[in-house]
């Protein structure tokens, strides 16, 4: 999770996938959790942490939402950063390259605009 550069600017760092989903199942196998890391559950984890996601939102005007505070900002962050473990766990349990798969959706989504 290094290399950070700055982009229209906000700073951003590149995430190492791999590094990221090995901590993560270094951290489950130290509390067994791996028996729950079925591809059914980790999608059904990544919808509830999206939920978690979205009710930090809720009931926020769009300014508000654009103007979090520091403890706000880090609520977003924790949810954020479970919804990427849990994907990245589905994404190797299902043999998916996930950068891989965010380029060619990428690519969809421009052959459908350029359709439009």
């Amino acid at each position: 999770m290094s290399g950070i550069k700055k982009e229209n600017g906000a700073v951003q760092s590149h995430l190492d996938i791999v590094e990221i989903n090995n901590e993560f199942r270094a951290l489950a196998a130290l509390n067994n959790w791996q028996a729950y890391h079925s591809p059914k559950n980790l999608a059904a984890a990544v919808a509830v942490e999206a939920s978690e996601l979205l009710a930090e939102f809720q009931w926020l005007t769009p300014e508000q939402s654009n103007a979090l505070d520091v403890q706000q900002k880090n609520r977003v962050a924790d949810e954020v950063a479970d919804i990427f473990m849990y994907l990245s766990e589905l994404c190797v349990q299902l043999n998916i390259n996930m950068a891989d798969a965010i380029k060619t959706k990428i690519e969809k989504n421009k052959q459908r605009n350029q359709k439009s």
